[in-house]
Parts: C-alpha cells; structure tokens; sequence
C-alpha cells in the first residue's frame, strides 16, 4: 500500500536532536602520583518547556550546547568538587581556560620573548585542577561547536540575561545527571565570564536553589560602565591609570624605579587628584591643569602636550597605539607586554592586537587537535574560538539606559549565602579589564563587612590571559587549588 501523504511527511521530517557525547579513558601523573580520569566530550541538548496560549507544547529542542567534562575515576561524588568554567567576550569559547590553565592538557603558546612557532605543541599539565576538582568547559550557544538548532534563533540566546539561563541550565543537567547536588561547586569565569559566573551565582540560587562553594573571577570586570569609555562617564579613565603606569614601566619609561612604587603613586593619583581635575572641567586653575597634565605624563609614560591635547582623558585604544609610537610599535590590550609593528604611524587606533594575534594561532591548532585525536569527538563545523558574529549581536537591552553590571547580583548572591567564597586574579598589564577597575567595584560591594573576608584577590606580573606567562601560570594554579581546598568545607 502507498503512504499517505502524512505519512510521507512525518517520514520526511528531521530526527530529533540528542546528545552525541564520547566518553575517553585517560591518565595523568601530578607529583609523582598517576591519576585516572574520564574525559566526555560532545553537545548536549538545551530544552525549553514551551506554552502555546497556556497550553504545554512540550519540552522542545532550542539548542545543543558544547561541553567537555573531566571526572576524576574512584572518586567519591560527595566530596569531590566540580568546577564549571567558561570564557567571555562575549563570544568566546573556552577554550582558553580550558587549554591554557586549567584543563589536564595544554596549548603551548610562548611568551613575549620566547613565541612558540607553528606548527604548535600540545603538552601534559601537571598543575591542572583536575587534581583537585573535576571539571566542566562549557562553551555558550554560538561559541565552540554550540548552535541554535534548525529552525531556532541564534540570536535568542545572545544577550545577557538569555545567555545566564541558558548557561545555568547546562549547569543544572549536568549535576542532575552525574549525581553531583552534594557536590562541592565552583565557577570559574575569564573577562566578560566574571560578570556571567556573578550573575549565575545569584540565578541558581534563585531559580534551582543551587547554592556554590566559590566563584574564581579570572581578569574581573562585573561593572562594564568602569571599562567603556562612552561619552559623559569618565569613570574608566582615572581607573586605567595604574595600568597604563605598569605597561609603561614594562617598556622602560620609569627607568630603575620598582614597579610596587609605580604603581603606588598611580594609585594615588587616580583617587585623588585625576578625579578631581575631571570633575573640575573649566573651573580647573592653569597651574592645577598643569601640574595634572605633568603628573600623568609622568605616570604613562605619554607627552605632556599629547596628555594637554585629549584634556587628561586617556582612552585605552589610543593609549596602546601612542606609547611606543617613536619606536613604531603598538603595545596589546590583552596584555601590554606584546608588541607589535605598526605600518601606519599616524593611526588612532592599532591595526592589530598582538596579545591575541601571537598566540590564537597556537590554542586553535591544539583543541582542534585535540578534541579529535583524544577526546575522539568528530564534527565538521567550525570550532569557534571567538565569534565576532556574536560580538556584534549580542544585546544589553536588559540594562537600557545604565550600565552593564552584575554587583548587585554577586551581593544578593553572597548575602543569602554567607558560605560563598570569591577568588579574583589580577593581572597587572591587562589593558582590557584594568586591576584597579576591579578593585573599585569589589570596595563597593553592597556585602557586610564579616563577609568582606569571603573574597581574596591574586596579583600577577601578566596581562588578561595571565598563564601565558609561565611563572604566573604556575602560581596561578597553585593559588586555585588553595582555593578550592579552603572553600570545599569537606
């Protein structure tokens, strides 16, 4: 008998999508002791219930998300910590944290002085965190190999508060479905992912009652109104002032002075005088302008008649581009301590950020290696590292009218969770989330003071992606793993 036409149809339709994780078996050897772990890797489903007129349509597919996980073997659940980490951007994968910290493999990228060439290295990483906490990389709809599926918006999930739901209910199937609720839980954010790892710590609170253990705030920035320099806030522009002192100190403008002194009197100047002289506009005396003008001249190692030109607002893509602009070099955002030729010297803005340029090339080559050859997981779509198209799309129609912040979130969260520990990491030459931004917004941290012992900071002589540089990567992970064992309460 022929079909029907329904039935030719139904035939016709697309299967349904459903997770296509791959499970791999691997060791490790982490001070003299082996480890074995399991590693899964793969997309898993992001359902939503949906109500038509009131009524329940189901759960339908919207997306499928990314993710790898690593779960240490014999472990107990109970008293093994996990921790779920994500880059930002947003648009980024995970890849960086994944690779480059604090994953059981890692990309060798080089440094400065010492750049690794192509075709790259993939190497153990005997201080990965996975000696201390099991681990979940999770990359965002439209990152990595995460997309909306057929028939379904990509650009749903592309703004803050559709990215925090849909992120924290990956972070709700996956402890479902390991059986890790009495699990020790951390985040772990990098960049615009401190803000995202806030704000979820507030939402599953709210939304599944998932109370964490700790938050590890990698290059912070919860309050995007201290690094935008948008017109009328001139917020950003006293805050970058220490970090423009040690990029500047970094390329020999402070000669043999300290960099603890640099940054001491950059400091200063940018709570107290810098502050004042912008407040003070026009009814700034000549000698108070330019005794202004001479002190952060000094500080940045910039002209005085450069620093007189921009009325004493130094914004930061000028600022990498006009440092080293005698020598025909542009420093990085990323991290001050790359350079760069420039092949116009009289340009505005830098042609090229060689903080990412040096070492993208290096972190591609290794996950996509990797994930093929290891973690034995095939697709053929693009592993998107750092989405540009998600950049440009991505919406903050939730904060109409004032800044993009999560503040208010992390203090709600910590507030009905006095257990909540935070961790901040802090690189010195990161021109993208400048240390003393973040060390203003955390004073300012609507917490009672028995809980300002709750958050720590870590100081490191690095840029954003503070583990390029190899004695800062080392520290770093020791200091995370003191973290995790402080905040775990097992």
């Amino acid at each position: 008998m022929a079909d029907t036409p329904e039935e030719e149809s139904d035939d016709k339709k697309a299967p349904e999508p459903s997770d296509d994780l791959v499970t791999t078996g691997h060791t490790l050897t982490v001070e003299g002791r082996e480890f074995a772990y399991t590693a899964r890797t793969g997309r898993i489903v992001l359902r939503k219930e949906v109500l038509t007129d009131g009524k329940f349509e189901g759960h339908q597919a919207k997306a499928e998300v990314f993710l790898t996980s690593y779960t240490l073997d014999d472990a107990e659940p109970g008293d093994r910590p996990v921790t779920f980490a994500f880059n930002g951007g947003p648009g980024s994968a995970s890849v960086w944290l994944h690779m480059g910290l604090l994953g059981p493999r890692r990309a060798v990228s080089g440094d400065v002085d010492s750049p690794e060439p192509p075709p790259y290295r993939l190497v153990d990483n005997p201080e990965t965190l996975l000696a201390h906490s099991d681990l979940v990389f999770i990359d965002p709809v439209s990152t990595g190999y995460s997309r909306a599926t057929k028939g379904e918006k990509p650009k749903e999930y592309l703004g803050f508060t559709p990215d925090i739901e849909s992120v924290g209910e990956i972070i709700r199937l996956w402890t479902s479905r390991n059986g890790r609720w009495l699990s020790p839980k951390f985040l772990a954010g990098e960049s615009y992912g401190t803000l995202r790892a806030a704000a979820l710590a507030a939402h599953l609170q709210e939304r599944h009652g998932m109370y964490l253990n700790g938050l590890m705030l990698i290059s912070s920035v919860l309050d995007m109104g201290t690094i935008r320099f948008t017109e009328g806030n001139d917020k950003p522009f006293p805050l970058y002032v220490p970090t423009y002192a040690a990029i500047a100190h970094y390329h020999g403008r402070h000669g043999d002075r300290p960099l603890d002194d640099v940054l001491a009197d950059a400091e200063e100047f940018a709570a107290r005088e810098l502050p004042y002289a912008l407040d003070r506009g026009a009814r700034l005396t000549p000698e108070e302008r330019t005794a202004a003008v001479q002190t952060l001249a000094s500080l940045t190692g910039l002209e005085e008649s450069y620093v007189d030109r921009v009325n004493l607002r130094i914004e930061h893509i000028r600022f990498f581009t006009e440092l080293l602009r005698d020598r025909g070099l542009t420093t990085g955002r990323m991290d001050g301590r790359f350079t760069t030729w420039e092949p116009d010297g009289g340009r505005e803005q830098m042609s090229d950020d060689a903080s990412i340029s040096r070492i993208i090339g290096a972190y591609s080559a290794a996950f996509n290696h990797y994930v093929r050859t290891e973690l034995e997981y095939e697709n053929d779509l693009p592993y998107e590292i750092l989405s540009m198209d998600v950049v440009r799309d991505w919406s903050y129609s939730d904060f109409e009218g004032r800044a993009v912040s999560s503040v208010d979130a992390l203090g709600s969260a910590m507030r009905a969770n006095p257990h909540l520990k935070v961790h901040v990491a802090l690189g010195y030459y990161d021109g993208a989330t400048p240390y003393y931004a973040a060390e203003h917004v955390l004073a300012r941290l609507q917490i009672p003071e028995e809980l300002r012992e709750n958050v720590e900071s870590a100081y490191y002589p690095a840029g954003h992606m503070m583990y390029v540089h190899e004695p800062s990567r080392v520290q770093q992970s020791a200091d995370l793993r003191a973290f995790i064992a402080s905040s775990s309460n097992r």
